[in-house]
């Protein structure tokens, strides 16, 4: 089964008091996060504690016969020759493939494979605690192994989500419970710090460095555009201005510092209709985060990745709506229309950062990624969003 029969549904009152730190939790994500000052290669395999591991390396261009292997050390009972594999292709980070025997994938490993060179991106070590926490507190599904270049889990039966289905009140309702729970975990002793700006700072000296926008584009937005996508990539001094600006504007609003997904994209959503809940895969990015972050990032996803569309981002009687389910789970209790006012007017700044955080994480992705994905395209949608909103977002003001 994906989630324990024991794991509270989204409707318990599991949701509205804030948990009791378990041993768990007590690793500091933060403190790691901050002593790490520039991007390195691993120093070896990740062995996480408590987790397999196998020193299996899979070619992310021919997955099957190195998935086939760990298939072996994980189900040896399972006979090769009846083994099913699904590819899924919606990742634009990683490659993913399925592994089954039964037709109802009832029990079914996921073997995940980085992607090239994402060691510039996501802390893999970070990831497999973070992935062991949010088991611990029924968040998320087995974490069967880790190899060489990637690591296997357990499948969550249900439906990714898309555009069309976050809008839906029903299941919006469930994603913010959802995320309510999720904010509420601590670890044991730690005084949590963002990691925005940390990661926002590195990969903008990523891309400085090894990207230089003035090689692909040396144009502000709608300014002396050139011809093609490339002529929108701000310039670097452009990108280092409004990075400082962002940290200066939104440090303080105050938004309190919780535990984030910082990835919730539609089809990292799972519902499962049997059991009336969604559930959040995938925690590359996962850690202490802005509370406002998390949600404003999750509401730029209204717009889709593929076919990405901002007439699609919430109204605001939506995310009033949605902050009120929200803040209802987190508090345990009613909030006023003032609490659910302040957050509303923190969560839209804070979108801001979440634009003008992945698109450097788009341009990174153009230069390394082998993904058939049109990384610089989806960069300059993301500075352009950015830059069209800047002056409506940062003239809300905080209700008195």
């Amino acid at each position: 089964m994906a989630v324990p029969p024991s794991a509270p549904l989204p409707c318990s009152s599991f949701y509205l008091r804030r948990h009791t730190p378990c041993p768990q939790c007590s690793w500091g994500m933060e403190e790691k996060a901050a002593a790490s000052t520039s991007y390195r290669e691993p120093p070896g395999p990740l062995r996480a504690a408590g987790v397999p591991y196998f020193g299996i390396s899979v070619d992310q261009d021919d997955i099957l016969p190195g998935a086939l292997r760990l298939i072996q050390e994980l189900r040896p009972h399972w006979k090769p020759e009846q083994v099913r594999t699904k590819r899924f292709t919606d990742g634009i980070t990683n490659k993913l493939v399925a592994c089954y025997v039964e037709e109802d994938m009832r029990d079914c490993v996921l073997v995940r494979v980085y992607g090239e060179r994402t060691e510039l991106l996501v802390d893999r070590e970070n990831e497999v605690r973070n992935f062991q926490l949010l088991r611990a507190h029924g968040c998320a599904p087995k974490l069967y192994c880790t190899f060489q270049n990637g690591l296997c889990y357990e499948y969550l039966q249900g439906v990714a989500l898309g555009p069309e289905h976050i809008r839906e009140p029903r299941l919006f309702r469930l994603i913010a419970l959802e995320m309510a729970k999720i904010h509420s975990i601590h670890a044991n002793g730690s005084l949590p710090k963002p990691t925005l700006w940390h990661k926002m700072h590195n990969y903008f000296t990523l891309v400085k460095n090894e990207i230089n926008p003035s090689k692909i584009g040396c144009c502000v937005h709608g300014v002396g555009q050139k011809e093609g996508l490339s002529a929108d990539v701000p310039k670097v001094e452009v990108l280092e201005w409004e990075l400082a600006w962002l940290k200066e504007h939104l440090s303080q609003l105050d938004s309190p510092v919780v535990f984030c997904h910082n990835d919730l994209l539609c089809k990292n959503i799972i519902y499962d209709s049997t059991k009336g809940h969604v559930r959040f895969i995938d925690y590359e990015y996962a850690g202490y985060n802005y509370q406002a972050y998390d949600i404003g990032n999750h509401f730029n996803e209204f717009a889709g990745v593929n076919e990405v569309d901002y007439c699609q981002y919430p109204s605001r009687e939506t995310q009033l709506q949605w902050l009120h389910y929200y803040l209802q789970a987190q508090k345990g209790m009613a909030v006023t229309p003032r609490e659910v006012e302040r957050l509303y007017v923190q969560v839209n700044k804070f979108a801001l950062a979440s634009h003008f955080f992945w698109a450097l994480w788009a341009l990174i992705q153009s230069k390394y990624s082998t993904i058939d994905f049109d990384f610089l395209r989806y960069a300059v949608i993301r500075f352009n969003q950015y830059f069209k909103v800047k002056p409506e977002v940062s003239a809300l003001e905080m209700p008195k």
